[in-house]
């Protein structure tokens, strides 16, 4: 899975069982009490390493995984994240990322006969530091989007994004470069 091969994620015991735990983290995390004990050990422990300084998660927030995603410090993750972590999600520091965005590592064979075999393939998403990323983000597989980028909200990123471009729209598309 995390080389970007075909694996089998649906039927896999192992698979099965790390995302059932991350699933049971995330709960643990989603209902507790915001900077509770209880959910700063959710977090590290879905993470699986000490979270950096400054890294804000608002529940609720969903992994498929959690340990192969990374936060740089000063990383703020608004309410209702999903991060589809099968491929590894590295985020840097001093990202904003804005309520209901998605980062989808995974994709499944167009042909029905290999998708119904519980088929896919996990590409890495990796995101410079000082991004931003605006409401209802989805950022595809393989992506990679360069430091000081701006991801006006409701985008879909399916290509690399060059350092300080701000992008818009479906699928999102280079609309000026910033001067940093």
């Amino acid at each position: 899975m995390l080389r970007g091969e075909w694996h089998d994620a649906n039927f896999d015991d192992t698979l099965l069982r790390e995302r059932r735990n991350a699933e049971m983290l995330c709960y643990d995390f989603n209902m507790a009490k915001p900077g509770s004990v209880e959910q700063n050990t959710a977090l590290k422990d879905l993470l699986a390493t000490e979270p950096a300084d400054g890294l804000t998660i608002l529940a609720p927030v969903y992994f498929d995984y959690g340990s192969y995603t990374h936060f740089g410090k000063g990383t703020f993750v608004n309410h209702g994240c999903y991060f589809m972590d099968g491929g590894t999600i590295q985020i840097g520091e001093n990202v904003f990322i804005g309520p209901f965005c998605g980062f989808y590592t995974a994709s499944h064979p167009i042909n029905y006969a290999e998708r119904n075999k519980g088929i896919e393939r996990a590409l890495p998403i990796i995101v410079g530091d000082n991004c931003w990323f605006g409401a209802n983000v989805s950022v595809m597989q393989g992506v990679t989007i360069g430091a000081g980028c701006v991801i006006a909200a409701g985008s879909v990123v399916t290509k690399d994004i060059p350092e300080n471009c701000l992008v818009a729209g479906v699928p999102a598309t280079i609309k000026k470069l910033i001067n940093q």
